[in-house]
């Protein structure tokens, strides 16, 4: 015991030094808040059952160390706090009085810390914490004797005014200062000191006494609320699982699969791709490719909803982005007043097909795809971009496409449909009636299979709610609510194993066969994953396109363009060919080999093609 009481001190102690800033910051506000206040008259869940419940990890050896660690920075801002402002401010000269307030601020700043933390520990969720929180500051506030005299509480609210914090507090600092010698006088027309007559106004009893019955009544708050913190961790269960969501059909199939039971052919048709991967890992399976293969590319068309849209291509040509040379390589002796991340790259993306854009990093991958959202606000763009053959105006542009971000920012308050609601809300036309909505909402989520998880709440990442692949899911949802024809997605299936992975791109394959047109960053792909796409837009470093066509039939076609290049080598069987494509076409590789693949490929067969191919697209409407 006397180990994990010191091991949940040193912990203590560290998170305190890894959040120094923080509490360095919060002196330094305190400090100047203090300055402010003084010229006036100067003229900051763990879920534990299994140690718990077997007395492996008593909850007082947590709670102790987080209160008394915290104990000395609660005098630091106490002593800032008195230290500027008790002179400053006018307080009554006397040193006694002075030491007398630092101690009541101190037990007031240990007894409302502790407070809070017994109701984190009592409510044992965010929302309702801060909810229980807000309620405990209006009646002690209300009941405190500084918002109402005593005389002024009624009677049946009497009893808030005797258990507040506030109260005691209050009373110890009034009788602190007015009982002091800078109220020791007598107005004309009253025999007592004007200080008496003051706290009588007021409600407070003008005695001594009370300074030391507030300073023990704060003493023995901290004590209450710092042991019905440690009760309420000891015997109270989170009320969150910090497991992610599963959905229905998944407890279907882990359920039949103990019981032996065969579902009907509708039930398992929607989850067995979602199933197999995760059956081949249990049962030690090494065919991960097939399983994988079976859920990305198994998704049935899917045309026509409630809300129609019309199919675009963009099409972009001669694009080039750049910036202001930066001062660290202007100081290496570059003349260059601007620095090119992207040198007149062109190409399309089409309705119905899945485009990939990959490139080793610092390509410009994603430069390029939000140079084409209109996402970049800074530097200097050139180049025509057209939508199904008309100019690309970024005010009209915004309402007919979306961007899915890398990072699945969502509230973690509100439902799976709650999320989607509020999207559509925003951002579909105003003509659009709230039954349409509605139906379009719930065609959104079984396009996406987010159905089962329509009332799940979305909750924080890596602690409660969806897992991380839910989470993609939703993120492309909230942008499909919206009903745009072209959508860009930014490393979708970045941080996923798989089988994650595969049911990303099972959704993402769903969307591109209602008609639209999608395209995604990608870095370093699976072979299944890879293969699910149906055309490549490949870059090197520095900003230029060296393959853009069809990928082909487990890759052929873009193995047979590489292959034809002299001294390229050629792939091995089985190696994954978006592996092999940027390791052949490396910085490194094209100064052994002295190959120029940007310009291998503008000198290309597929070039003139695709530049046929682009034509065509800007006349498609």
């Amino acid at each position: 015991m006397k180990e994990l009481l010191k091991a949940n001190i040193n912990r203590e102690v560290l998170l305190m030094k890894r959040n120094s800033f923080v509490y360095i910051f919060k002196a330094t506000q305190l400090t100047i808040m203090a300055i402010i206040a003084m010229t006036v008259f100067l003229r900051i869940n763990m879920h534990h059952d299994s140690v718990t419940d077997g007395g492996i990890y008593m909850a007082w050896t947590y709670t102790l160390p987080s209160w008394l660690i915290k104990t000395p920075l609660s005098l630091l801002n106490v002593t800032i706090w008195v230290g500027i402002t008790y002179y400053g401010i006018g307080f009554d000269p006397n040193v006694q009085r002075f030491f007398r307030q630092f101690l009541l601020l101190f037990l007031m700043n240990e007894a409302s810390s502790g407070l809070f933390r017994f109701i984190a520990g009592l409510a044992r969720h965010q929302v309702v914490s801060s909810t229980l929180g807000s309620f405990c500051i209006l009646i002690f506030m209300l009941t405190g004797g500084f918002v109402l005299a005593r005389e002024n509480v009624k009677k049946w609210w009497i009893w808030g005014y005797w258990i507040s914090p506030l109260m005691y507090a209050q009373n110890a600092l009034s009788v602190n200062e007015f009982l002091g010698h800078s109220w020791n006088k007598t107005i004309p027309g009253f025999k007592e000191p004007l200080g008496n007559l003051v706290l009588k106004s007021r409600g407070v009893f003008p005695d001594t006494k009370w300074y030391w019955i507030g300073a023990g009544a704060l003493l023995g708050y901290v004590l209450l609320f710092n042991i019905l913190y440690t009760v309420c961790l000891t015997f109270l269960d989170p009320f969150d699982s910090n497991q992610p969501t599963v959905s229905e059909e998944t407890l279907k199939i882990k359920q039949a699969n103990l019981t032996g039971e065969v579902l009907e052919a509708s039930s398992r048709g929607r989850v067995n791709n979602s199933t197999i991967a995760s059956r081949d890992t249990e049962d030690g399976s090494n065919d991960e490719s097939t399983s994988n293969h079976a859920t990305v590319n198994s998704s049935p068309g899917k045309k026509g909803m409630v809300l129609p849209f019309v199919p675009l291509s963009i099409t972009f040509d001669d694009i080039k982005y750049s910036v202001d040379m930066p001062q660290e390589i202007k100081a290496q002796g570059v003349a260059e007043s601007r620095l090119e991340l992207l040198k007149g790259i062109s190409g399309s993306f089409r309705p119905g097909v899945l485009t990939a854009l990959m490139g080793v990093s610092g390509a410009g991958k994603t430069t390029l795809m939000d140079v084409l959202a209109g996402r970049k606000t800074s530097g200097y763009i050139e180049g025509n971009i057209t939508i199904s053959g008309y100019p690309k105006k970024q005010e009209t542009f915004a309402r007919v496409s979306g961007y899915c971000e890398q990072n699945d920012i969502h509230s973690p308050n509100v439902t799976v449909y709650e999320s989607l609601a509020f999207s559509s809300w925003l951002r579909l036309p105003a003509n659009v009636d709230s039954s349409t909505r509605k139906m379009f909402i719930d065609e959104v989520m079984e396009l996406v299979e987010l159905s089962p998880l329509r009332d799940a709440l979305v909750g924080l990442p890596g602690v409660s709610g969806l897992s991380t692949e839910q989470r993609k899911r939703l993120t492309i949802a909230v942008e499909l609510v919206a009903n745009p024809s072209i959508i860009f997605m930014d490393e979708p299936t970045s941080g996923l194993d798989a089988r994650a992975a595969a049911i990303v791109m099972r959704a993402i394959r769903n969307t591109v066969d209602t008609g639209r047109t999608v395209v995604c960053t990608i870095h370093q792909p699976s072979i299944d994953i890879f293969e699910s796409f149906d055309e490549l837009f490949l870059m090197k470093r520095g900003g230029e396109e060296i393959y853009v066509g069809p990928l082909g039939r487990h890759s052929c076609e873009l193995i047979r363009y590489f292959e034809a290049i002299e001294d390229v080598r050629k792939i091995k069987d089985g190696y994954n060919p978006s592996t092999w494509m940027l390791e052949v076409t490396s910085a490194t590789q094209e100064q052994m080999t002295g190959i120029n693949f940007s310009q291998v490929y503008k000198n290309s067969e597929l070039y003139r093609e695709e530049q046929k191919s682009n034509k065509g697209a800007k006349h498609t409407s």
